[in-house]
């Protein structure tokens, strides 16, 4: 399991796939890419003779089929089936971002063009099982440069803990215009909440007040009078959390949250 962090500033922990899953995702994927290279050849050199070219075509018909289904056949199913190629879907893998967020075609095409050093430069894939073996996430160099992780996707993945506003200060936090709250400083918000426990009274004072007027200077609102910064910060971040999840899709919903003193990763 990995920590992910989202643009919410909520953590997430996914099953991250090692090299025996991805090994067998790459050899289905290979067999089919084999098939599909073999086809586009027959079809690339049918035509091209029936067209009468000669044999420097038909060259350069094997190369284009070849790079076709070694770099188009990933990038095209891992861009439309949202980092899924019939491999992973076998074995039950999926690429994200390092966020935990969908890939898009220019992850996809980096992951692509990359599986060049990967997997084809030895011609035995040894330089994506070296840097795996030696990357904390089991990523290859594609990964790196695209920014991804491959996870497993059948694994019932848990929410991520919500932060739930104190009702004392909810109904000011709802009146806050978040837009000035950057993800960082959310993110500085949350790791607060999940240490509090594990703080020394000093530091839960000294941090809490500091992380309190940087919020609120962020905000442009006075903190309110009388409470400590575990209910502020608590409540701003809940309320922020609140706001995300309302603008996203329906099924992409999270469940209810935990208290702000109860905040813990998932």
């Amino acid at each position: 399991m990995a920590l992910f962090t989202t643009g919410e500033a909520v953590a997430v922990e996914l099953p991250i796939a090692r090299i025996p899953t991805r090994a067998a995702a790459f050899l289905l994927d290979l067999i089919l890419q084999l098939i599909i290279g073999i086809l586009l050849t027959l079809l690339f050199i049918a035509l091209l003779v029936w067209a009468g070219a000669d044999s420097a075509w038909r060259d350069a018909a094997v190369l284009v089929a070849g790079v076709s289904a070694l770099i188009g056949y990933p990038v095209l199913f891992e861009t439309f089936s949202r980092g899924r190629s019939v491999g992973k879907m076998a074995v039950g893998l999926r690429v994200v971002r390092v966020d935990g967020g969908p890939i898009d075609f220019r992850h996809a095409v980096t992951r692509g063009l990359a599986g060049i050093v990967d997997f084809w430069m030895l011609g035995t894939g040894l330089i994506a099982i070296v840097v795996s073996m030696c990357s904390p996430q089991a990523r290859r160099v594609g990964d790196a440069l695209a920014g991804t992780v491959v996870v497993h996707d059948r694994s019932r993945l848990p929410f991520a803990a919500l932060a739930a506003p104190p009702p004392w200060l909810a109904g000011w936090a709802r009146q806050l215009d978040m837009s000035g709250l950057p993800d960082d400083l959310a993110l500085s918000m949350r790791k607060y909440l999940l240490r509090f426990r594990t703080l020394t009274p000093e530091v839960q004072d000294q941090l809490g007040r500091a992380l309190v007027i940087a919020v609120c200077a962020r905000l442009c609102t006075p903190p309110p009078n009388g409470y400590p910064p575990l209910h502020i910060l608590g409540a701003v971040l809940a309320e922020r959390q609140r706001r995300a999840i309302q603008s996203r899709p329906p099924a992409a919903s999270a469940p209810p949250g935990l208290p702000a003193t109860a905040l813990r990763s998932a």
